[in-house]
């Protein structure tokens, strides 16, 4: 009997180190495999473009695939990392604001900045390794998220749609997105695992690196119903003291960013109106009005039929969260990606760069609609690989994502 149960016991042992390498070792391999390719096409196109002297926006006297892999909005951390932000927000002759430094959260470039010394002194390397690094991060937490609210399968394609899709380059490009996505997915992970006490310090740190925190502190909010609600006096005090307090800290980090911008610059709306300076060559200068940025988009562009497009899309996403298969990711996952699908419609000017913004309902792609079948995942895998390299042209070379 004693040898039955030494036995059961080895097993069980066994079946959990198997559990936890694996935790780390598939998403790692399949990160690993994703860099192999992004870089293969990010490394070409740098090739051509050299070789033929084609411009590109990171174009610099010492042009080399670091300082390509920090084109566009880099520069912008890189002007923090190295100068911090301007006291006084700049305007051209007729007082309206330019873009400049204000529009960007500070915890990357300060990341890098402290790696630099590591590397050269170099931010273009020193950015890339960090964005790099927490490209992998990223994918392991968003394995692991997805294990916890469904299987293993599951997080390993989603895991793969992720790392393999479209914008699966700017895991490795010194942007602040990788970075943001290890913080936010991290502290979701914490809250579907309910160690609340991990969620907001996550969660504060993520709301200083890129915007869209607040639909954190909605997740925290249905969560703190949803449990109430189910576990009644299982729910402990304790817990919901702590769920709160998390929610508040991260919902006052989330809204912390222009307050510290006017107290800096002495301009009340410092941090609304640089935002609204990346604005004007699509829509003209416009004041800001909560939920109506895409239909100002494209009524613009499109005029009426713009309009019933943006309402169609909308209709479309309320049926794509209405879903069965989408609901059954738990009301965790489900209430932050359509919170923060909310406030990308609330807030941002959609343009070339939603498909960078729309990164972080990455979560959603361990729903059936794409993991449901292998076909079906395997056909979204191809559909990914396939696209990206367009995104790497139409995005990184020609424009900024």
């Amino acid at each position: 009997m004693t040898d039955v149960a030494e036995a059961s016991r080895a097993s069980r042992l066994r079946s959990v180190l198997e559990a936890r390498h694996s935790a780390w070792s598939a998403p790692l391999l399949l990160w690993l495999a994703s860099r192999a390719f992004s870089t293969l096409l990010l490394g070409t196109l740098f090739a051509l473009a050299t070789a033929n002297g084609w411009p590109f926006a990171s174009y610099r006297r010492d042009p080399s695939f670091f300082s390509f892999s920090g084109s566009w909005d880099a520069s912008f951390y890189r002007t923090i990392a190295e100068h911090g932000y301007p006291a006084t927000i700049p305007v051209d002759e007729a007082g309206h604001v330019l873009p400049n430094a204000w529009a960007f959260l500070p915890v990357f470039p300060w990341v890098a900045r402290a790696v630099e010394p590591l590397v050269g002194g170099s931010f273009w390397v020193a950015g890339v390794l960090v964005a790099t690094a927490a490209g992998a991060g990223a994918c392991v937490v968003l394995y692991r998220l997805i294990r916890a609210v469904r299987d293993d399968r599951a997080a390993r394609w989603a895991t793969a749609l992720f790392a393999f899709g479209p914008t699966g380059f700017l895991l490795q490009v010194a942007y602040a997105e990788s970075l943001f996505l290890l913080l936010v997915l991290g502290a979701l992970l914490a809250l579907v695992r309910r160690r609340y006490w991990v969620v907001a310090p996550l969660g504060v740190v993520a709301a200083f690196t890129k915007p869209g925190v607040l639909a954190l502190a909605v997740a925290l909010a249905v969560h703190l119903v949803v449990r109430w609600v189910q576990d009644g006096p299982r729910f402990r005090w304790r817990d919901r003291v702590v769920v709160v307090v998390s929610g508040l800290l991260v919902a006052a980090a989330g809204l912390a960013w222009p307050v510290l911008a006017s107290g800096v610059t002495g301009r009340p709306d410092a941090y609304l109106d640089t935002e609204l300076s990346w604005w004007v060559g699509f829509v003209g200068r416009q004041h800001f009005v909560p939920l109506t940025p895409w239909f100002t988009m494209a009524g613009t562009w499109l005029g009426p039929a713009g309009i019933v497009l943006v309402v169609a899309v909308l209709a479309g996403a309320v049926w794509f969260w209405g879903r069965r298969s989408v609901r059954a990711l738990g009301v965790d996952v489900w209430s932050f990606t359509a919170a923060y699908a909310l406030y990308l419609v609330a807030v941002f000017l959609p343009q070339q760069s939603l498909p960078r913004l729309l990164m972080p309902t990455a979560p959603l792609l361990g729903s059936g609609v794409f993991v449901g079948s292998r076909r079906r995942a395997v056909t979204w895998l191809v559909v990914g690989m396939c696209l990206q390299p367009v995104a790497v042209v139409l995005l990184w070379f020609l424009g900024y994502p």
